[in-house]
């Protein structure tokens, strides 16, 4: 029973890390929150389910609401960071802010406020590991999640594009001096940002069954929780808040009670902050200069 629970933990987790990457990966370049990140999820949950009903096998289903996602959240950097990069830090926060709650009134009007049902997919085999079954759908997910957060870790490590990245992370200014055209990294980042973040979206829809134009809200904080308590900035740290707070969020709602999984999931970030603030892979940074 905890073993299975621990699965179940680290199959929910698995979703919350790829939303703490994609917040993780904007924090990395700018110091400063993306709050809509939570809405580009939960419309690449409605992306997903609007490709299903309307015939498109899901593994093409996939990838384009993982584009969609990803173009609205090029959308977000051109409208909310792109002419604010020089304001203060509160004011393009405030405006992603602005911007979530635009998008979720856009999905009220689009798809209605009513929870809909997020169509399946074509059933596998479940995976049978001794007297424990994992269903095909947590098996799917979570392989999925795996193949998106090493595809990424490759694509950061290896291409050009990918070190650019990380020296525009380390610092705008200096990149800039070196060669690196921070403008195209931004956007990269912000679009690789959206394709985490879509791609969660479709697979919370296909694993909860439905979903809603406020999903977006309860994901995003726990994404955020993830990202603090893995360590600020830090891709691998997003990884492990998201499993930490997956495991803990079962495991409350298995032996404790489901009206208290919030309570322990943010008392775990709670601790975090207070035992180590910078998260358990961050390091204290200072603040970086912006272009």
């Amino acid at each position: 029973m905890f073993l299975e629970q621990v699965v179940n933990g680290i199959f929910l987790g698995s979703m919350y890390a790829l939303v703490a990457i994609a917040f993780t990966l904007i924090m990395g370049i700018f110091g400063m929150l993306n709050i809509a990140v939570g809405e580009v999820f939960m419309l690449g949950a409605f992306f997903g389910m609007s490709l299903i009903m309307a015939g498109v096998p899901f593994h093409f289903a996939l990838p384009l609401a993982m584009i969609g996602s990803g173009v609205v959240s090029l959308v977000i950097e051109r409208l909310s960071f792109r002419p604010l990069r020089h304001a203060p830090l509160l004011v393009p926060l405030l405006s992603t802010i602005g911007f979530s709650i635009l998008l979720q009134n856009l999905a009220n009007i689009v798809w209605g406020t009513e929870r809909l049902e997020f169509p399946g997919v074509a059933a596998l085999p479940d995976l049978k590991l001794g007297s424990m079954v994992i269903p095909s759908v947590q098996f799917l997910v979570l392989g999925s999640a795996v193949a998106l957060i090493l595809a990424l870790d490759l694509f950061i490590q290896r291409t050009r594009v990918g070190r650019g990245m990380r020296a525009v992370a380390e610092n705008l200014e200096t990149s800039s001096i070196l060669g690196v055209e921070p403008n195209g990294i931004i956007l990269v980042t912000f679009f690789v940002s959206g394709l985490l973040a879509g791609a969660s979206g479709v697979f919370f829809g296909l694993t909860f069954s439905l979903i809603a134009p406020t999903i977006g809200l309860e994901v995003g904080l726990k994404g955020i929780a993830a990202m603090v308590v893995g360590g600020l900035g830090n891709m691998r740290g997003g990884i492990i808040g998201g499993l930490l707070i997956g495991i803990t969020e079962t495991l409350s709602v298995a032996y404790i009670s489901a009206s208290y999984r919030d309570v322990f999931v943010y008392s775990l970030l709670f601790l975090a902050l207070i035992i180590r603030p910078e998260g358990i892979l961050g390091t204290v940074q200072q603040e970086k200069g912006r272009a």
